[in-house]
């Protein structure tokens, strides 16, 4: 492969920009430690990381190829390869199957339970794309697919899903809708122009309330549903330390600027983080 192709590659699956595919991952390792009591043992966790990054750039394709009409018209994305004609569909496409393929391998080494809600995963991530153009507050969509890595690693380790994987899955799903309106707001002129439905512009004026709602949402149910599991005082202070990121956010979004949009939804990574290392570090403490 021609390093100007190779190039072209990684720039459609944004890998100069891991805080996307973290997202994904600090949730999923946190539903991990939870299924486990601990340390779920480095073959999961490989598993779970690799299968997370590999996911995520498979969706980058899809995603890219579906909006390629609608990126032209959008500031940010006008110079993506497949939008701009670099790459093509078949490529895009191409390279999308082989990642979900080697995503699918690896989820081929764990059991029944999880190979088959990788299924369901698939169809959700297949599905957002197009629900931009029919659904009022598409963030939520993606919500449910960037959350269903804590359904997996729940059926990973324990060969079934309960209903504490779904409660942490619906906390997840908020947190979602607050940092992906964070990244809506930053292309809201653009969307309005283009007829893209996107929750920033549902919510309207209510944008930065409903992002500080969702966050709200997001840190109660997690930290309610874990009482009592990670249970230490490091817990505790993890999530006092992720309200005040939510906080912080909510300051930078305050006067709906795009740098500051597009900085606070860099920035939730470490949000993730912070609750994933105060579950994983609480149950060390055990």
């Amino acid at each position: 492969m021609k390093p100007g192709k190779l190039s072209l590659y990684l720039q459609l699956i944004r890998w100069n920009r891991p805080a996307g595919w973290l997202l994904l991952l600090w949730p999923t390792l946190s539903a991990l430690w939870v299924a486990s009591h601990g340390f779920p043992g480095w073959h999961l966790v490989t598993v779970f990381t690799l299968g997370t990054f590999l996911m995520r750039s498979a969706g980058c394709c899809v995603n890219d190829v579906a909006d390629r009409e609608f990126d032209r018209h959008v500031k940010r994305t006008a110079q993506r390869p497949v939008t701009t004609g670099a790459l093509s569909v078949k490529q895009a496409l191409a390279l999308g199957a082989a990642l979900a393929l080697l995503s699918f391998s690896l989820v081929l080494t764990t059991n029944a339970a999880t190979i088959a809600w990788s299924f369901a995963a698939l169809a959700v991530t297949l599905a957002y794309p197009y629900a931009k153009r029919y659904v009022a507050m598409p963030q939520a969509v993606l919500g449910v697919a960037f959350s269903f890595g804590i359904p997996m690693a729940f059926a990973a380790v324990q060969s079934r899903v309960p209903p504490l994987a779904w409660v942490l899955l619906l906390g997840n799903l908020f947190w979602v809708i607050a940092y992906d309106t964070e990244y809506a707001m930053v292309d809201r002129d653009d969307d309005l122009l283009i007829g893209m439905k996107t929750s920033a512009i549902t919510l309207g004026r209510f944008d930065v309330a409903g992002v500080m709602l969702s966050y709200l949402i997001f840190i109660s149910i997690w930290a309610f549903a874990l009482y009592g599991r990670a249970h230490s005082a490091i817990f505790s202070i993890a999530i006092g330390l992720a309200l005040l990121q939510a906080l912080w956010h909510g300051w930078l979004i305050r006067k709906r600027e795009r740098d500051d949009c597009f900085k606070a939804f860099r920035l939730n990574h470490w949000l993730g983080f912070t609750v994933f290392a105060g579950i994983a570090l609480s149950y060390w403490g055990q």
